[in-house]
């Protein structure tokens, strides 16, 4: 089991795909005594063994290597035929606002196999061996999970109900992140298809703690010290922080991307599948509103065909057709340092506890 009271600081920095985590901001995390995330959701093997490494290189020194968390999607197989989505594909292409407009690149058409192989992406964390292991969107192979255990690494999965808490216990995992509608991101529901209950990430951490006997990690929402404090109060062991980070020094959000998370707080957020063909909260833009009567094929394909728009418009800095990925309180967010947000969060907490 995770010891979080072993934590200097129960904080976890959320793991977020695309290049946010970087190196420098997981280990600025993580020497600050809380738990510095990668989000690998989409990484070749080389990747995540230079960026694990990286981010060791960067410890303060060998007696206080902080602690990293590698977090990956568990994908589920896709179940149309390859020549139905490669139709449906050219189709969802068509319904792109900038596809017949100012994007001058071809979007791409995907063929199997449509993700990673989990297998594979996780062979470099048995050898360099970060002291956590995540999951999201459900349950890896049972060998996956001993054998991180032989290696004396912890292992997380997100839930988003008690029904996907109580599966995760049964896989044998150390913790249990709870995480609540408001969280930013890709939401970590098990089945698409389901009902979701849509649960705050407080009242959710509540029926966990309750029903649940693994340790809980408060995941939404969590911008301040003060929250954090009141996620423990609620039960939690520790709390997760990603649209607090994404502001940071560090982060490796793009430029649009910070600029509307610091002054587009009167956009909101909103849950979309027009990007990844899967629930995600992200800041409201022009895509957003565009997609919402449109065709989305299953995820990831849909995640793949709006690649290279998405990587356009970061490179053209129009946060209209990126996906702003941030949490309900993103208007909350503040710019500076890791290590001096870690400070500050620290100082609100006490704060908070008086």
């Amino acid at each position: 089991m995770f010891n979080f009271p072993a934590l200097k600081m129960p904080v976890i920095q959320a793991p977020m795909a695309g290049g946010v985590c970087t190196p420098a901001l997981v280990a600025a995390v993580a020497n600050a005594g809380g738990v510095g995330s990668f989000g690998f959701a989409y990484n070749t093997p080389q990747k995540i063994a230079a960026d694990l490494l990286a981010a060791r290189s960067l410890m303060q020194s060998a007696d206080s290597v902080g602690t990293i968390n590698a977090n990956f999607f568990v994908f589920k197989p896709v179940e149309l035929p390859n020549t139905e989505i490669q139709q449906a594909a050219r189709d969802a292409l068509q319904t792109l606002p900038i596809a017949n407009e100012a994007f001058d690149a071809p979007l791409t058409v995907p063929s199997a196999p449509f993700y990673p192989d989990l297998h594979e992406q996780i062979a470099p964390v048995w050898q360099h061996k970060p002291e956590v292991l995540t999951f999201h969107f459900g349950i890896p192979d049972a060998s996956i999970v001993e054998q991180a255990h032989a290696l004396g690494i912890a292992v997380g999965m997100t839930a988003t109900c008690v029904t996907e808490a109580l599966t995760i216990e049964k896989a044998g995992a150390d913790f249990i992140v709870a995480q609540g509608i408001e969280a930013g991101g890709h939401r970590g529901i098990f089945d698409v298809q389901a009902d979701d209950e849509q649960l705050s990430t407080m009242e959710l951490t509540r029926q966990l703690v309750k029903q649940c006997s693994l340790p809980v990690v408060a995941a939404g929402a969590i911008m301040d010290g003060a929250d954090v404090r009141a996620a423990l109060d609620a039960g939690a062991a520790a709390a997760q922080l990603g649209t607090a980070f994404l502001c940071c020094d560090e982060s490796g959000a793009s430029a649009a991307h910070k600029d509307f998370l610091l002054n587009q707080g009167q956009r909101g957020s909103v849950v979309t599948r027009g990007f990844s063909g899967r629930p995600a909260r992200g800041i409201r833009n022009a895509f957003i509103d565009h997609m919402q009567e449109q065709t989305v094929l299953p995820f990831p394909i849909q995640n793949t065909v709006t690649g290279s728009m998405r990587q356009w418009a970061a490179k053209t800095n129009n946060g209209e057709y990126q996906s702003l990925w941030a949490g309900t309180e993103y208007h909350r967010v503040r710019a500076m340092p890791a290590a001096d947000l870690m400070a500050t969060l620290a100082s609100e907490m006490n704060s908070a506890a008086k």
